[in-house]
């Protein structure tokens, strides 16, 4: 079977190292030419934001995954439509890429998870009580994008 990694990081590292023991095919797409995974997989130097770039290293994959959640969602859909498998499938990483749509899929779901409000970067209506995290809807990823409000003189911080 011929697995795709959108990331060669150490998460698809840990994960190809576990899988070597089946006999299957790994490759991985990163735009970093020292990734952790280019020296265990059929390495691709690329970027798994570009819609084309994503297309064509899935296209020939039995199965795609990721290992980073800021990859092309769209060109993964478009994989799907193609008969790839996409795991998780790309509407599940759409909806783990914004944290507002993650934090409501949660609520209606009834899967338990700290409460949460939604934020427009302004402190004049704020209802949670301190300390509190903010955090990006998008883009943030291993502590970045992360910030902890403590009292109301770290309001001015906000994004």
């Amino acid at each position: 079977m011929k697995i795709g990694i959108l990331g060669g990081g150490q998460l698809g590292r840990m994960l190809i190292q576990e899988a070597l023991k089946y006999d299957d095919e790994f490759y991985t797409l990163d735009p970093a030419s020292d990734a952790p995974c280019h020296n265990i997989s059929y390495f691709t130097q690329g970027s798994f934001n570009d819609y084309e770039t994503v297309l064509e290293f899935g296209r020939d994959k039995d199965v795609v995954t990721i290992e980073i959640e800021h990859v092309n969602a769209d060109a993964l859909a478009e994989l799907e439509n193609q008969g790839v498998k996409v795991v998780p499938n790309a509407q599940i990483i759409k909806t783990i890429q914004q944290k507002i749509l993650q934090k409501e899929f949660y609520k209606a779901n009834d899967i338990p998870s700290p409460d949460f409000e939604i934020m427009d970067g302004s402190s004049d209506e704020i209802k949670i009580q301190f300390p509190f995290v903010q955090k990006l809807n998008t883009g943030g990823y291993d502590g970045k994008g992360v910030q902890i409000i403590r009292s109301s003189e770290d309001l001015r911080n906000l994004w």
